[in-house]
């Protein structure tokens, strides 16, 4: 038998994680990850020598938006588990990229997604992950 009876499939527990606040989380970090990949690859084609710290920030935001859009898609205890270990680094970049971009703005010659706690995002990259953290501990088997 190759699954035991504690293991379960991202069928049975999917609709939990994607579905009522669950599938608005879904939906902005999907736009999340559209915008901060967008944002990334244009910064990086056209001017990577301007500010490659920040475009790279920007490319590592992506990746998180993605992995936690993904794991909330898929369901599961470790999805969940893995998507709130993601929210809580995200949230730790954040806040980190955000005070490091007030103290030594001259470190950051263009915005990332995090800069200034994303406040050229309306602050969403800050309140998203705690949103998120909250749904995912909410929602544990």
């Amino acid at each position: 038998m190759t699954e035991s009876a504690t293991d379960t499939t991202p069928a049975d527990e999917g609709d939990e994680l994607g579905s009522g606040p669950g599938r608005v989380l879904v939906w902005f970090y999907g736009v999340f990850t559209v915008a901060a990949a967008s944002r990334s690859i244009v910064q990086m084609i056209m001017d990577f020598g301007k500010a490659p710290l920040a475009y790279v920030l920007s490319a590592v935001a992506a990746c998180v938006y993605g992995f936690i859009t993904y794991s909330l898609v898929r369901g599961g205890e470790k999805a969940r588990r893995a998507a709130l270990v993601c929210c809580a680094a995200e949230l730790l970049f954040v806040l980190v990229v955000g005070t490091w971009t007030l103290a030594d703005a001259s470190a950051f010659p263009d915005k990332t997604v995090w800069s200034d706690y994303g406040m050229g995002y309306l602050f969403i990259p800050v309140i998203l992950p705690v949103l998120g953290m909250l749904w995912l501990r909410r929602n544990k088997r």
